[in-house]
C-alpha cells in the first residue's frame, strides 16, 4: 500500500481524462495515473507506449506519466511528439499491452489530458471511473520497469500510404493542409512529399499556443483562412485538423464545408461498393441524410453513442468496415486498422476527388435540409444528467417515440431534435434537423419548451 491519491472527479470522464492544467490537473495525476495503470497488468512484462502532443503543458505531464508507469513496472516506450492516431498505430504495430497519449485534444491551450488504450482496444467508461477509486484506495505498487525511446513517424507514413491506392490519385490535385499548429503538423510535412499533385501546408508547425486559429474544425470560424485559401489559390480541396490530428474538416472547391455525416455519406459509396450490405456507424448526431443515403448504397446504417471509444468498440462487435461522428472523427477498419485518425480518412478522401466538382456535386445531391450545428447549453456536471433522465420520464409520460441510444432523439415525420448530456464539457448539447424552414422552428420552439421546465434555453 502507498499514498493515496485524490483526482478531481470532473476530470475522469467517459472515454478519456481531461483538465484545466494547474487547476483541476496537475503532474501528479499524471503519475498517478502511471502507477495506477501499470498497475492493473499483472506483474510480469508490460510494454506501455506513450506520446503526447503540442502543447506547452504535455513534456512535463508525459515525463511524470512516465516515472508512475516506470516506477510500477511497465517497460515504457516513448514515441514522441505526434498525433494519437500514430499511438494507436504504435500500439499495433508494437503489440503494446497499453497505450497512453498525453493531449487536451481540440480544448483551450490550457488543458490537457489523456486517452488510454489497453492492448489494442480503448480503455473507457467504468475502467476510467475505477483509476478514481483505486488512487483512493492507494491500489498500485513499486517495482521497476524499464524507459526507452521509440521512432516510429516514418513507419506510420508508410503504413498508410501502403494502404492507399495511390494508382487512383488525380495527379493534378491542389489541396491545402491546415494542421492548425496542432500535433499532426510534422506527419502532414512529411507525407506530402510522397503523394502526387501540389500541397500547400499552412500553420504546420507545432505549437501549444495555437497562434492561427483554435484547432477545433468543427467550428466555422476555425475554417475561415483555409476556405479563403481554397478560393484564392483555386484548389480542388482542403483539408483541417484538430489539436491531435484524430479529427478531420473539409472544404469543397468552392469553399463549402463539408460535415462529418455528409463526410461519411461521401466515403461510404466506395466502402459498400468493396463490401456490400456493410453495417455502417455513425452517431446520434448525425442527420437522417446520411442514414437514408447508406441504405440507399446498400448498406445497413447503425445510429450508436457519440463517442471514439463507444464507436471503436461497436465497430471491433459488429465488424464495422467504416463509422463516422458529426465532430469529424472517421473510424475505417476497411485497408486499415479500425481506429479514428484524420489524416488517413483525408487521404481516402483524396483518393476520390476525381474532378474538382467532386465534393460541391455530392453535398448537391443530398436533399435539401434544414438544420442547427450542434448548440451547447451550458449545464454543469452534476445537473446535466438529471436533466436527462427527468425529461426521458416527462417524454415517456407522454407516450412520445424516442430513441435513447444516447441521450434523446425524438424524430417526427418533418424532422428531428437531440438533446444530450456532454461527456466532455458542462453542457448538454443539442441538434436540430428538418425538412422546412417552418418545421426548424416549430421543433426549436417545441425543445425550449421542454428546456423552460429545467430553467434552460437553446442559445
Amino acid at each position: 500500500m502507498s499514498n493515496t491519491h485524490v483526482f478531481n472527479k470532473n476530470i475522469l470522464r467517459a472515454y478519456d481524462i481531461r483538465g484545466e492544467v494547474g487547476n483541476t490537473l496537475n503532474n501528479i495525476d499524471a503519475e498517478r495515473l502511471g502507477n495506477i495503470f501499470a498497475s492493473s497488468f499483472d506483474k510480469n512484462k508490460k510494454i506501455v507506449i506513450v506520446c503526447r502532443d503540442g502543447r506547452i503543458s504535455s513534456p512535463s505531464l508525459v515525463e511524470n506519466l512516465k516515472k508512475g508507469l516506470y516506477e510500477s513496472g511497465a517497460d515504457v516506450i516513448d514515441i514522441g511528439v505526434g498525433p494519437s492516431p500514430m499511438l494507436y498505430f504504435a500500439a499495433n504495430h508494437l503489440r503494446s499491452d497499453g497505450a497512453i497519449m498525453v493531449t487536451g485534444s481540440h480544448n483551450p491551450p490550457n488543458h490537457n489530458g489523456f486517452k488510454i488504450m489497453k492492448g489494442k482496444v480503448p480503455f473507457f467508461g467504468k475502467d476510467i471511473l475505477e483509476i478514481g477509486e483505486k488512487a483512493l484506495n492507494g491500489e498500485w505498487y513499486f517495482q521497476l520497469g524499464s524507459k526507452s525511446d521509440y521512432l516510429i513517424t516514418d513507419k506510420y507514413i508508410d503504413f498508410m500510404l501502403k494502404s492507399l491506392k495511390l494508382d487512383k490519385f488525380n495527379r493534378s490535385l491542389k489541396v491545402a493542409w491546415d494542421p492548425g499548429n496542432g500535433a499532426a503538423g510534422d506527419i502532414i510535412k512529411k507525407l506530402i512529399k510522397f503523394l502526387p499533385g501540389e500541397h500547400i501546408l499552412i500553420n504546420e508547425n507545432i505549437d501549444g499556443m495555437f497562434p492561427a486559429h483554435h484547432p477545433d474544425p468543427t467550428e466555422p470560424k476555425n475554417l475561415e483562412q483555409i476556405i479563403n485559401l481554397v478560393i484564392d489559390k483555386k484548389l480542388d480541396i482542403g483539408l483541417a485538423f484538430d489539436g491531435d490530428g484524430d479529427r478531420l474538416g473539409v472544404v469543397s472547391s468552392s469553399g463549402n464545408i463539408v460535415w462529418g455525416d455528409q463526410l461519411l455519406a461521401f466515403l461510404s459509396k466506395e466502402v459498400l461498393r468493396d463490401i456490400p450490405n456493410a453495417p455502417i456507424i455513425a452517431d446520434v448526431k448525425a442527420s437522417q441524410n446520411l442514414f437514408h443515403e447508406i441504405k440507399k448504397l446498400g448498406g445497413t446504417p447503425v445510429m450508436w453513442k457519440t463517442g471514439h471509444s463507444f464507436i471503436k468498440s461497436k465497430m471491433k462487435e459488429i465488424s464495422a468496415p467504416l463509422a463516422g461522428e458529426m465532430s469529424g472523427h472517421i473510424f475505417f477498419a476497411d485497408r486499415y486498422l479500425g481506429y479514428d485518425d484524420g489524416i488517413y480518412a483525408g487521404l481516402r478522401v483524396l483518393e476520390l476527388i476525381k474532378d474538382r466538382e467532386a465534393l460541391d456535386n455530392f453535398l448537391n445531391s443530398l436533399p435539401k435540409t434544414f438544420s442547427t450545428q450542434e448548440i451547447k447549453i451550458d449545464c454543469s456536471d452534476e445537473k446535466k444528467f438529471n436533466v436527462i433522465k427527468e425529461l426521458t420520464s416527462i417524454l415517456d409520460n407522454e407516450k412520445i417515440i424516442v430513441n435513447k441510444v444516447d441521450g434523446l432523439r425524438v424524430e417526427k415525420d418533418d424532422g428531428w431534435w437531440l438533446l444530450r448530456a456532454s461527456n466532455t464539457q458542462a453542457v448538454l448539447v443539442a441538434r436540430i434537423e428538418a425538412k422546412s424552414e417552418i418545421s426548424l422552428n416549430n421543433l426549436q420552439r417545441e425543445l425550449n419548451l421542454y428546456l423552460e421546465k429545467f430553467n434552460l434555453t437553446l442559445t
